[in-house]
């Protein structure tokens, strides 16, 4: 069923309204106007509904469900037009989409109408100079490879091109070889994805491996001379997934939750 929710903002730069429609796919259709007359929150909530009323209407919607806190008298006759309609609360941290269209419209300023193409949002779990970091997802390719071939990833951005120029200082190339430079002078060894994970299992639990934890074992292989960007966090990941470890390790005798400190109102009564 197609879902409708909205929302409206009313503060000293001017007031604005949006409201996004999502489709049965999931896909969002995000809709906002600027309000060019004085008006209080609660009218700009109204108009934001009768807004999107009438989006669904000219799209030929019939059967719509409104999430919402209130909804405005004015609305009872477009509601009319739909064949089922049904209405439930959604509190205001699961509005946060309708909510910034209406900040945003609110805040700008414009002279005439202005027809804006439909919003695309983008998560980025991580920096764009990380994302090549994992040797499986870049056909084979491992996560220094940029480096080599002194190509910026697709998805970067100036700053980030930036970022990227002063992280590359601190390599030296030898050749085929990469070397990543310590703060000591000291050149480290780049490897990929493949090696690191060898050297993990030796260093670990082969024949010299004493099964240290994540923290010890980034330090011992960077004294042994290499380096992986996400060094670390792999021999984290590692230790914990390691089935002798877990067997014969230490118990960790801590409380699931923190202890709070109660102290006597009188330490010398009897």
């Amino acid at each position: 069923m197609y879902k409708l929710n909205f929302d409206g903002a009313s503060n000293a730069i001017g007031n604005g309204i949006g409201a996004v429609l999502v489709i049965p796919n999931g896909d969002n259709y995000p809709f906002t106007c600027k309000l060019d007359f004085d008006c209080t929150n609660n009218m700009a909530e109204y108009e934001a509904c009768i807004m999107g009323l009438r989006a669904t209407i000219e799209c030929k919607i019939k059967y719509m469900e409104i999430c919402t806190s209130d909804l405005p008298t004015e609305s009872f006759g477009l509601i009319e037009e739909f064949d089922d309609i049904t209405f439930n609360y959604l509190p205001r941290d699961e509005n946060q989409m309708a909510d910034a269209l209406a900040t945003l419209a609110s805040m700008i300023k414009v002279s005439k109408q202005e027809d804006i193409k439909p919003i695309q949002i983008s998560i980025y779990e991580a920096p764009a100079h990380c994302y090549n970091m994992e040797e499986e997802e870049r056909d084979d390719q491992p996560w220094y490879q940029d480096i080599l071939n002194r190509e910026y990833p697709k998805q970067a951005i100036e700053n980030n091109k930036r970022t990227l120029r002063r992280l590359a200082c601190d390599y030296v190339l030898d050749r085929e070889i990469l070397y990543k430079r310590r703060k000591d002078q000291i050149l480290l060894k780049c490897v990929d994805a493949v090696e690191a994970k060898k050297i993990l299992e030796e260093i670990h639990e082969g024949v010299c491996g004493t099964h240290a934890n994540g923290f010890t074992m980034a330090r011992k292989i960077m004294r042994f001379g290499y380096y992986c960007s996400t060094m670390e966090g792999n021999c984290i990941n590692y230790a914990k997934t390691c089935h002798k470890c877990q067997i014969y390790g230490d118990k960790i005798h801590v409380p699931h939750l923190p202890l709070h400190v109660m102290t006597s109102p009188w330490p010398f009564s009897m």
